[in-house]
């Protein structure tokens, strides 16, 4: 038997490959819509500019992150997220890559709505907002502002992360004043100062996201089945000393854990030993 087909292999994917597979997915079955049906129908999952228009789509503050409007603004788009990822997934885990993701992209979403709805002269250029771009830099600001000193290579040379997130921002800031794709630029520099707050919050150890994980969380019980209750049973304690041992595993993991995180924030990645790093590699699959 073959390894159990397409559900496998997206089983196997991390959070931000499986995101990566759905945006193409979309955008493939959203191109072909429109070349075999002639209509689209990727306009009710569009962020409208219309603050009213909203009102009557909510859920777009979300979905209109998952259609794109050419193969070169998702290939940008997949190409950045995916070698971002790879630097916050070797950090934390899968539920904080969402958080940062998605909180940067309804952030990304209200900026645009504010832009336009507070100053619709100077915004005029967009009819709705598409793409993951706001997503795509809050999780990239949050590496370069987490991760400041890191080198990534760049084609022949290594480069500073926080280069890399001060030349995106300037680069949005410059699009804006030429008046090119305001709407859209705004919103991403909405995405990027959510990942820059919520790195920045967490050196103060303060995760702004964990009332995000809270109503997901919430949201995701309200569709599991619920279980049956089972008769009472006598219980009796036993196994105490393991049940200590494990939580005290536990607690001196999450020590070390944060102890390297520490030592990251201070030093840079590269001040790691090799035990470390395969340390905190193994710490992050685990999660």
């Amino acid at each position: 038997m073959m390894n159990g087909g397409l559900k496998y292999q997206f089983a196997r994917l991390n959070i931000a490959e499986k995101l990566i597979a759905i945006n193409v997915l979309i955008f493939i079955l959203d191109g072909l819509s429109g070349a075999l049906l002639g209509y689209s129908f990727s306009t009710w999952f569009h962020l409208p500019k219309d603050f009213f228009e909203f009102l009557m789509q909510p859920w777009s503050l979300v979905t209109y992150s998952f259609f794109h409007a050419g193969f070169s603004h998702i290939f940008w788009n997949m190409m950045v997220l995916y070698f971002a990822s790879r630097i916050f997934l070797n950090l934390f885990d899968a539920q904080r890559f969402i958080n940062v993701y998605f909180l940067g992209l309804m952030l990304g979403g209200l900026v645009f709505l504010l832009s336009y709805n507070v100053f619709p002269t100077l915004v005029n250029s967009n009819t709705a907002l598409i793409g993951a771009s706001a997503g795509v830099n809050a999780i990239l600001i949050f590496v370069c502002t987490y991760l400041p000193n890191q080198e990534v290579r760049v084609i022949f040379f290594n480069i500073r992360l926080w280069y890399i997130g001060a030349a995106l921002v300037i680069k949005d800031l410059v699009m804006i004043g030429m008046g090119e794709n305001i709407g859209g630029g705004m919103a991403h520099l909405g995405g990027a100062f959510l990942g820059y707050m919520y790195a920045r919050q967490l050196f103060k150890g303060n995760d702004i996201g964990s009332g995000f994980t809270k109503l997901r969380n919430a949201i995701a019980d309200l569709f599991k089945p619920r279980e049956k209750k089972a008769p009472l049973k006598t219980v009796y304690r036993k196994k105490a000393s393991t049940s200590s041992k494990q939580s005290y595993d536990r607690q001196a993991k999450q020590r070390k854990i944060d102890a390297i995180l520490d030592k990251i924030s201070k030093s840079g990645y590269e001040s790691l030993s090799k035990e470390e790093k395969d340390f905190l590699f193994k710490a992050g699959k685990e999660d």
